[in-house]
Parts: C-alpha cells; sequence; structure tokens
C-alpha cells in the first residue's frame, strides 16, 4: 500500500530527498549551540575572557543562521513534496475512477469518493509533509542530542536513557489505543458527505416537502459522530503532554541534583550541566514530537488504504489485445443471454434466457413493470455491463470484441436520468461531438424538437445553462440529450424513458423525425406510455428479467396480457374501477 502511495511522488522526488537532508542540517547546528553555550560559560563567563566570548558568541550566531536556513529551506520542500503528492494523487486516483465500468462504480458510493479525494488525501499529504520533516529531524535530534550528553557525562547521560525508555513505552501504549479509535472516524466522514451531497444535490424536493429540520437532524447526527470519535481519540492522545512534561521537569530535578554534587566536586562545570538541561529538553520534546508523528501515520494509514482501494481497482470491462474498430451495421443479437449484478459475489440473476434478433435500421420498443430490467438490457448492447451468460452482438461482432470506444460511440444512449453540465446550450451539445459545427447542432436539435425554445431563450445556442440544467425544464432537459446523443452520428439510438416529460405531441414529433432522417439507425426506444412505443417496428414486453412477449402493437394486443392491460389502462378501455374492490 504504502509502495503505491509513494510511488505518486513522481516529479517531486529531489524536493523529498532534500527535505531530510535540510532537517539533519538544521539538527547538528543544533546540537552544537547547546555545546558552545557551555564553553562561553566556562571558558568566558568565568574566566573573564571578553574575546572567548566574542568569539564563541560568532560561532554560535552562525550555527543559528546555518540551522535557520536549514529549517526554512525543509519546510520549504517539504511543502512542495507533499503537495505535489496530493496532486497526483488526486489525478491518479480521478483518472482510475474515469476507467471504472459500472459494476466498479457500484463498489463505491459517491460520498466516498468524494471523502478520498479530499479528505483522505489531505490527511496522507499531512502526514507525508510531517513524516518529511520531523521522522528525521526527531530521530536524528534525539540521537545526536543523547550521544553529546554521553561525551559530556555519561553518568548523567544515562538519567536520559531510563527516561527515554520509560517514556516510549508509555507514548507507545497511548498511541496503540488511541489509534483504534481514529479509524472508526473514516467511514463516519463518507455518512457525512452523503448528508451534504444528497441534501444539496436534492435541495428543491428538501423545500417543496418542508423538511430542512429533517435534514438539519441527519447532518448533526453525522457530524457529531465524527466529533464523539476524535473527542475520544484525543483524550487518549492529550495523556501525552503532561506524562511528557513530569518526564522532563523529573528529569530536570534528578540531573540538577546530580550535577550539582558534581560540580561541587569538580566533577562537572557549570556550562556543562547547562549544556546537558538542554540537551535533556531537547531528547524528551523531540520523542513527544515522534509520538505524534506514529498518530499521524496511524490515521494516514486508514486513509492511505482507502485511496489504495481506488487506484488498485480496475475496469471490469477491458479491451481485447486486437480489437475490432470498425462497425458493420446497427444490427443486435442477443443469444441465451443471463445477467446478475454482482454475479462474483452472489448476486441473483435480473435477465435470464435473453434471445433476440434486431435487424439494423429497426425500431425496437420496451415496456414493462418497475424492476423489470429494461434498462439494463439496453446496458448490454452498449457494454456497460458485461453479459454473466451467453453474448450480445452488434453488426454480427461479440461487443466484448471490440475497442470500447469504437463501440459506446457508435451506440448512442440517453440515460434515464438526464444529465447537463455547467456552460452553454451548444457546450453541452458539443459532448456528442467536440467539434460539431453549429450548423450541425441546430440540425440535432431541430430533429429532436429542442430547437423551437433553444431559440426563444435570451443567448439562443449560447444561453448558459446551470449545474445539473436547473435552469430548464424536465421536457427541455430530455430533448437537450436526446440532440446530444444525435450529434454522435450512431447507428444506435438508445432512449431510455427519454421522452417521458416530454407531451405527446413533441414525442411524436420526434418520432416522426426519426423515421424520416435517420432510417438506417437501430432505434430502441424504453417507454411507460404505449404512445411512444406503438408504431415501432416491434416492441419487445419485459416481466422480471424475461420477455414476456414480443410482436407489433397489434400482434401484442391480441397475444399479450400485460401489455393489453397497459393499454386498456391508459387509453381507458379497462373496466370501470369499483372502490369496494380495495381492501
Amino acid at each position: 500500500m504504502w509502495k503505491k502511495i509513494i510511488g505518486q511522488i513522481r516529479e517531486y522526488k529531489l524536493p523529498a530527498i532534500l527535505t531530510p537532508l535540510c532537517m539533519l542540517v538544521e539538527v547538528a547546528m543544533e546540537m552544537i549551540v547547546p555545546y558552545l553555550m557551555a564553553s562561553i560559560i566556562d571558558d568566558g563567563v568565568y574566566a573573564g575572557n571578553m574575546n572567548h566570548i566574542l568569539k564563541i558568541g560568532l560561532y554560535m550566531v552562525f550555527a543559528a543562521l546555518i540551522g535557520f536556513i536549514g529549517g526554512i529551506l525543509g519546510g520549504r520542500f517539504a511543502s512542495v513534496a507533499a503537495t505535489g503528492l496530493a496532486k497526483n494523487l488526486r489525478k491518479s486516483m480521478y483518472d482510475n475512477i474515469q476507467t471504472f465500468s459500472f459494476s466498479n462504480i457500484d463498489k463505491f458510493s459517491t460520498s466516498s469518493l468524494v471523502t478520498r479525494l479530499t479528505t483522505d488525501v489531505t490527511n496522507v499529504q499531512n502526514s507525508f509533509m510531517m513524516v518529511l520533516r520531523m521522522a528525521m529531524r526527531a530521530p536524528a535530534s534525539i540521537i545526536f542530542a543523547m550521544c553529546m550528553a554521553f561525551y559530556i557525562n555519561a553518568r548523567i547521560a544515562r538519567v536520559y536513557l531510563v527516561a527515554v525508555i520509560a517514556l516510549g513505552i508509555v507514548v507507545f501504549t497511548i498511541i496503540c489505543s488511541a489509534t483504534k479509535v481514529f479509524r472508526k472516524a473514516f467511514p463516519r466522514y463518507d455518512k457525512l458527505n452523503e448528508s451534504v451531497q444528497e441534501n444539496v444535490t436534492a435541495i428543491r424536493v428538501v423545500k417543496a416537502y418542508v423538511r430542512e429540520d429533517e435534514q438539519i437532524d441527519r447532518f448533526r447526527k453525522a457530524s457529531k459522530g465524527i466529533y464523539d470519535i476524535f473527542k475520544k481519540a484525543e483524550g487518549k492522545v492529550v495523556l501525552n503532554m503532561p506524562i511528557m512534561q513530569l518526564t522532563v521537569f523529573s528529569c530536570i530535578l534528578v540531573i540538577s541534583w546530580m550535577g550539582a554534587k558534581m560540580i561541587s566536586v569538580n566533577d562537572l562545570t557549570t556550562g556543562e550541566l547547562m549544556s546537558l538541561l538542554a540537551y535533556c529538553m531537547n531528547i524528551l520534546m523531540n520523542l513527544m514530537m515522534l509520538s505524534m508523528i506514529f498518530v499521524m501515520l496511524t490515521i494516514s494509514a486508514a486513509s492511505a488504504e482507502r485511496i489504495a482501494e481506488v487506484l488498485d481497482e480496475e475496469s471490469d470491462l477491458k479491451n481485447p489485445e486486437n480489437p475490432v474498430t470498425e462497425i458493420k451495421d446497427g444490427s443486435v443479437t442477443f443469444t441465451d443471454v443471463s445477467f446478475a449484478y454482482n454475479y462474483e459475489r452472489g448476486g441473483k440473476p435480473v435477465l435470464e434466457n435473453i434471445n433476440l434478433d434486431i435487424k439494423s435500421g429497426e425500431t425496437i420498443g420496451i415496456m414493462g413493470g418497475t424492476g423489470s430490467s429494461k434498462s439494463t438490457l439496453v446496458s448490454l448492447i452498449s457494454r456497460l455491463y458485461d453479459v454473466t451468460a451467453g453474448s450480445v452482438k452488434v453488426g454480427g461482432v461479440d461487443v466484448r470484441e471490440y475497442d470500447l470506444e469504437t463501440l459506446r460511440n457508435s451506440v448512442s444512449v440517453v440515460l434515464q436520468k438526464n444529465q447537463l453540465f455547467s456552460g452553454t446550450v451548444i457546450d453541452n451539445l458539443r459532448w456528442g461531438k467536440q467539434d460539431a459545427t453549429y450548423e450541425e447542432c441546430k440540425k440535432a436539435c431541430e430533429m429532436a424538437c429542442a430547437d423551437e425554445f433553444i431559440s426563444k431563450m435570451p443567448e439562443g445556442y449560447d444561453s448558459k445553462i446551470e449545474q445539473g440544467g436547473n435552469n430548464v425544464s424536465g421536457g427541455q432537459k430530455q430533448r437537450l440529450c436526446i440532440a446530444r446523443a444525435l450529434l454522435k452520428d450512431p447507428k444506435i439510438l438508445i432512449l431510455d424513458d427519454s421522452t417521458s416529460a416530454v407531451d405527446t405531441a413533441t414525442d411524436a414529433k420526434i418520432r416522426s423525425a426519426f423515421r424520416s432522417r435517420i432510417p438506417g439507425v437501430t432505434k430502441f426506444i424504453i417507454a411507460q406510455r404505449i404512445s411512444s412505443i406503438q408504431d415501432s417496428d416491434r416492441i419487445i414486453v419485459l416481466d422480471n428479467g424475461r420477455i414476456d412477449g414480443i410482436g407489433t402493437h397489434d400482434e401484442l394486443l391480441k397475444s399479450n396480457e400485460i401489455y393489453r392491460e397497459v393499454y386498456e389502462s391508459q387509453t381507458g378501455g379497462a373496466r370501470d374501477f369499483d372502490e369496494t374492490e380495495v381492501v
């Protein structure tokens, strides 16, 4: 995991290497200063040698200046390396997410992916910066200070050694206890982001149903969950400081007592005692810093695991070694097709034994009740999912043998949930074809009956579309999405309930335009409205993932009970409703 994370440093390796080197320079200068101070006291102040004081004082200033420069450069290099790592992690995660199939995306919630791209990356960034600076600085300071202390007086230095070992054991115990609590925080972040995302996305629904208080309460609970976890964890971590202070003051007392006795018998000088006290503070405070590094590493380890999960995830859908890059026509053949979501984890089939032979240029209507897998069926054509069993062929070739980009450029899909992006009308249309001319966009919009309302907008095709298309109606959004799909000049066009918000007259105009202007394109129209599909060449009736009937409108009225019941309910041909039948 860490190898994969650190591998994202890439072009920021040099700053990452220079940071600890600069920290070593800073530490070395810090270790020299107390030693030089001892010389000033013993050989300058007590001896009354002003020249020695000035000379050693200049050395101290020089050492402090070098250490200061080392610290500044170390901080700068660490910032560059850490922010660079965060940038690369976000880019690599985002790039990999773009390769995911629908089944890959199903494994992660949207809120979880947002948390991983933001909070988790920030945790790793902060931890990496601390490691670059303090993971080298703190151990080096402890080692250097300990060596200097033993060099000055080994007997007193043993006090440090005992204190470091005892303090290390206590701190390690505290950190291990706290890390178990910290790990529980990240799933709570996912819940918090989920609450925010749903509220902001569905803000109109929230206000329409006056559910602001309920949403506020939901957010408060998610936020308090994170608060409680961090409160508990920090409650353990804060024990570090009083234990550290107790150890520091105890060491100072012991060293002062031992040092005073040794000074009285000339086994130690006053300057040396001052240096030893400085080294004592340095050792113990750096040990405290080391403990905080462990806390940060523990928090970031959980984040790193979540980031690595996204980086390691490979798309279930891959191009074959020698993909087919040309599609002959829009014919579609389903042979013994079955499909199940999460099949590897025991998912039950939602489509079973589907056999269809559709000629290029045919218009196929698809209808069925909610949950009958209409959308799943057409998703297999553009290989948004792979079949569990059987095969789907387009143009006589199994879709798994095509280059994915070639296949999806030839199959235009207007999904059930229409999505527009912030920008202009023409920007959104050019999602279908990046280099589409104004005339091409207008032609597609005329076919989708969108030109009539676009021309009435203040700036026409240059009018702004808000994020999510919130400044256009549902019907207008659907027509823009249809026009966008038509710009791809596809061999197969799939409309997944894409005219549900369009009035019947406009719906009829769109279907008429399809018949006259794109007769060679194979069209799949999923609809709940019989009028939207009754003039199709054939209509497929799905029921619980199986084909219940297939034929023309007239044939199904005679032979298929499901189709006939829907038709009668929509046209008023059913018997009168009897309230006494309701239980």
